[in-house]
């Protein structure tokens, strides 16, 4: 029973881990990319792929290009994994919005 609990929870995972990384390649220009990945490389990878970082962890570096293809230029300059920063878990890079409560 335990190693069926184990291989499902390991295909939910892998699912949503393809869906993420086709959801980056559907991200258009402007939007916000996610390099998971030791933070030296992903800065490398950004700058090769003619991007410009918005913020830099120790492995997970959002990323901003204006230009078309910029997932496909990550990829062919060494990031490990790719994802829209949005869909992947709303780590845009961007400051958070602030609401004002209505009284």
């Amino acid at each position: 029973m335990p190693l069926r609990i184990a291989g499902a929870v390991a295909l939910v995972v892998c699912g949503w881990l393809a869906l993420a990384v086709g959801m980056a390649f559907a991200a258009g220009p402007g939007k916000s990319i996610a390099i998971v990945g030791p933070q030296a490389e992903a800065i490398v990878a950004v700058v090769k792929a003619k991007g410009r970082i918005l913020v830099a962890y120790d492995y997970v570096t959002i990323a901003r290009s204006e230009e078309a293809g910029f997932v496909g230029r990550l990829y062919a300059a060494g990031a490990l994994l790719v994802l829209d920063a949005d869909q992947a878990g709303g780590c845009s890079g961007l400051p958070p919005k602030r609401t004002v409560a209505k009284l």
